[in-house]
């Protein structure tokens, strides 16, 4: 009786891929907290004004007169160019926490911050004026840099006829891959939880790195370059309870669970990273800063997966080119902030508007907390990505949004691990994405 051969077992060689850091600029060098943030939206200003004129000449004309605010005359029909601000009874402000913090009559919580009261004016660095008109106020953003045609009305304020923002570089050139190359974008862990389902977390780990799936699965997985974790690796209750009811000026605790947590999250990390580039975004629930930029998270917090060359942990917001294509995102602190504050309910529209203005938080600093730069406003979007997300967020949604230039860019919402079991799969050579739900639950449809 003879034996037949068994077959061997297929191997997939995971391919490199070139990588380059550009989140520099969000990297803090010397820390100060004595400036005024009136430095911050004056540099945000200057920044975007030459390229904001450019633009609004080329859409009315160059014979359309640029005017400061302070130059404007009854009935000329000008262009001005300022930053929005808007005007809302009901955004919390620094008294009221102190109030509520000091026992005395608190505010009623809410979701949202607009009413039928708010209004919006222009400023720029002499002066400023209200705003009416074709412009809706409801879903404009404090913080942002346009450009506005029109004229002075009888009552002082400004008539608006027309809009312009800035205009992105165009995205560079996608490179051409000769076979598909993934990164998978994650967030919202939660590790730390009692609900956290370590079952889901670990299945996606096996087959991430190659140790499930059949023959198909695993060769398209062994494509996986990398892996970028956008924020909230540990879950919200490991915050203090006190967190919800002190002022968000006082300094923030974390629970001693923290400690098992990280290790938790250590070992989660070293099992990705042995096999796999990762690249680490702190979080609102992980331990680094609450301002933006949030500084990366220190490697002593990660005692095993900090020892391997292909873990990095990297700030919030985040920049890099992963085989020449620029990705550019953030842990989804600005898109929850923007929600608040207008009316706009869909967090893809939200992304899409941020892009389209050219900033990746425009609120910050005056409902975002920030930190008070002076020469610099490293949220201004100069380079257009390719690859352009926000984690963190309540479901998946993706869109191509094409620029001026007819580029496309890829717009996704990652939804949080914790609540989903799903992550996000990108294709670099054709910049499509889906899902992939990862469920230890047999009942799950």
């Amino acid at each position: 009786m003879t034996t037949m051969p068994s077959a061997e077992p297929a191997t997939f060689q995971r391919p490199s891929c070139r990588y380059e850091n550009l989140s520099s600029r969000f990297e803090l060098k010397n820390r100060s907290f004595q400036r005024q943030y009136a430095h911050l939206y004056a540099e945000r200003l200057s920044c975007m004004r030459p390229r904001l004129q450019k633009v609004a000449q080329e859409k009315w004309g160059q014979d359309a007169p640029l005017r400061q605010i302070f130059q404007l005359k009854k009935g000329e029909k000008c262009f001005v160019i300022g930053t929005l601000f808007k005007k809302m009874e009901l955004k919390p402000n620094i008294l009221r926490e102190i109030s509520e913090d000091r026992n005395l009559t608190p505010q009623p919580p809410r979701e949202r911050f607009t009413s039928d009261d708010d209004f919006v004016v222009l400023e720029d660095e002499l002066q400023r004026v209200n705003l009416a008109g074709d412009i809706n106020v409801q879903t404009t953003m404090t913080g942002v840099v346009m450009a506005v045609l029109g004229q002075e009305n009888e009552d002082g304020m400004f008539e608006v006829e027309d809009t312009c923002y800035v205009d992105l570089v165009e995205p560079d050139v996608v490179p051409k891959f000769e076979e598909d190359r993934y990164i998978v974008l994650m967030c919202g862990l939660g590790v730390g939880s009692e609900s956290t389902d370590m079952m889901s977390l670990q299945l996606m780990l096996d087959l991430i790195t190659g140790q499930l799936g059949t023959e198909e699965q695993q060769e398209m997985f062994s494509r996986v370059v990398r892996v970028v974790v956008a924020g909230n690796c540990l879950s919200k209750s490991m915050q203090d309870k006190d967190v919800l009811t002190t002022a968000k000026y006082l300094t923030r605790k974390t629970q001693a669970g923290t400690v098992e947590a990280m290790k938790s999250l250590d070992d989660f990390l070293i099992q990705l990273t042995s096999c796999v580039p990762v690249d680490v975004m702190p979080g609102e629930y992980d331990p680094a800063n609450s301002s933006l930029p949030q500084q990366a998270l220190h490697r002593c917090m990660f005692p095993q997966a900090g020892l391997y060359p292909t873990f990095n942990c990297v700030p919030n917001p985040y920049e890099a080119k992963i085989g020449g294509v620029r990705v550019l995102g953030t842990s989804g602190q600005n898109l929850t902030d923007i929600y608040q504050i207008t009316t706009m309910d869909d967090r893809l529209t939200i992304l899409e508007e941020t892009l389209k203005v050219g900033h990746l938080a425009p609120t910050a600093p005056d409902t975002l907390a920030c930190y008070p730069y002076y020469d610099q406003d490293p949220f201004i979007i100069n380079d257009c990505p390719a690859i352009y997300f926000a984690g963190n967020q309540p479901k998946f949604q993706t869109k191509k949004w094409t620029g001026s230039g007819g580029k496309d860019v890829l717009l996704v919402t990652v939804p949080s691990f914790h609540e989903t079991k799903s992550c996000v799969f990108v294709n670099l050579r054709t910049l499509d994405c889906q899902p992939l739900v990862f469920s230890s639950d047999l009942n799950a449809s």
